[in-house]
């Protein structure tokens, strides 16, 4: 009888410090997430392919990183608040906060990646100035954005706006000075504009840089005006609240602006996307 009490008195210690193994196995790999599985939405171009090279260095530490492409900017924040993905890359925060006001979520950013500097395409004219008066401006349907359209026609003196509002801030009816009679239009979701350019639709056409690098334009040299790196709208990536300690993605942001990712930006990009600083 003694004996039998003595084996499973021995077999009781086995499994409790077999569990206590397990369990400092998971934290560890928890502490630096290591073993860790995440899903990122991402814009296709540049997004996706900035990830697929942090993809490639997060390998290494033994975390996945799987992209879900969306090439549109309204599921991917609807994706991350319903938990169908760990985070998201495609968004700055201007539009972020305006998603969080509009549909409650609560997300947050955990960090700034890159700039996509916006421009200014027309297949008619050689600068803003050459555009006619009375013109149609065909803009995106994003309402975070609307001074960053009339930021282009505000520097170069063609439009003003309500004296104290800051740029970022402006909208259409901040406009007090419109002598050219410029019309902005901003009835159009932003990934229809390369084709309503490429179809000549209207005299001049602002577009987002990684839809106009997904098509192949160069916002750089294909356009008449383009933002600098000075811009204040840096793609973001953004996390549930309450996600922005999760080791996994604490590495992912730091790997998205480390060295090697601006360096790969640089080179695979030539100034047409600027690592955010």
């Amino acid at each position: 009888m003694k004996k039998f009490l003595s084996l499973v008195t021995l077999f009781s210690v086995i499994l409790v410090l077999a569990a206590c193994g397990n369990d400092s196995a998971s934290e560890g790999e928890s502490s630096d997430g290591e073993g860790a599985e995440i899903t990122v939405a991402a814009s296709p171009a540049p997004h996706a392919e900035i990830l697929e090279k942090a993809a490639e260095i997060l390998e290494e530490e033994d975390i996945t990183v799987n992209v879900e492409i969306v090439n549109d900017y309204t599921t991917p924040n609807r994706l991350l608040a319903d938990e169908e993905v760990d985070a998201n890359f495609f968004q700055h925060t201007p539009y972020l906060d305006g998603e969080i006001e509009s549909h409650g979520y609560d997300l947050t950013s955990i960090g700034n990646v890159h700039i996509e500097p916006m421009a200014v395409f027309t297949n008619d004219y050689d600068s803003l100035e050459d555009i006619p008066d009375g013109s149609t401006i065909l803009v995106s349907n994003n309402p975070a954005e609307e001074g960053r359209f009339l930021s282009f026609f505000v520097n170069a003196g063609l439009v003003e706006i309500e004296e104290g509002v800051e740029i970022q801030d402006a909208t259409f009816d901040d406009i007090t000075e419109n002598p050219h009679d410029f019309n902005f239009d901003n009835n159009t979701a932003p990934e229809l504009l390369v084709n309503m350019y490429e179809n000549n639709e209207a005299p001049a056409v602002i577009i987002n840089a990684n839809f106009a690098i997904d098509a192949g334009l160069n916002p750089v040299e294909d356009s008449i005006a383009v933002e600098d790196g000075e811009s204040p709208y840096a793609n973001l990536v953004a996390v549930r609240s309450g996600d922005e300690e999760r080791p996994e993605l604490q590495r992912l942001i730091e790997v998205l602006q480390s060295d090697e990712i601006k360096q790969y930006i640089d080179e695979e990009y030539s100034g047409n996307i600027i690592p955010s600083e």
